[in-house]
């Protein structure tokens, strides 16, 4: 009923950190974060972030993301799934499928896979854990 007002300033806290994978790393595992993730480096996994995910360049990423916004500059093998805005950049390359409720493409970004606008979930939930084995396409075509 009454919110605590310290709780308050630890969940905005928790919401506006910042997270780097600098270039040259290689981070092996899943990723859940309430925060903003920057990768330059390697992760070998699934990211999932409340805020906003920035794929630099030079990154590569292994497995799927879904995040409340995305801008993605380097190269993705998985699914991508934004609750929000996905955008594209010219460097990019994805190899999944994507659903975002909003998506910027700019020229010379690549993907292969289905695209799908508009059906993004509203939320991202860590309640739920995520299901390797599913891409978040077939997860929304069939839940």
């Amino acid at each position: 009923m009454f919110k605590n007002h310290k709780d308050n300033k630890v969940s905005q806290d928790l919401i506006n950190s910042n997270n780097i994978i600098g270039k040259g790393s290689t981070f092996n595992g899943n990723i859940d974060t309430y925060g903003n993730l920057r990768v330059e480096g390697r992760i070998i996994g699934n990211i999932r972030s409340k805020s906003k995910i920035a794929v630099g360049q030079s990154a590569v990423i292994d497995g799927n993301i879904l995040a409340q916004v995305a801008e993605l500059e380097g190269e993705v093998k998985g699914s991508v799934e934004v609750t929000d805005v996905l955008i594209l950049k010219p460097t990019c390359s994805i190899s999944g499928d994507i659903i975002a409720n909003k998506l910027v493409v700019e020229a010379g970004a690549k993907f292969d896979g289905k695209c799908k606008m508009g059906t993004a979930k509203s939320k991202v939930d860590f309640e739920s854990k995520p299901d390797d084995k599913k891409s978040p396409l077939k997860a929304a075509r069939n839940g």
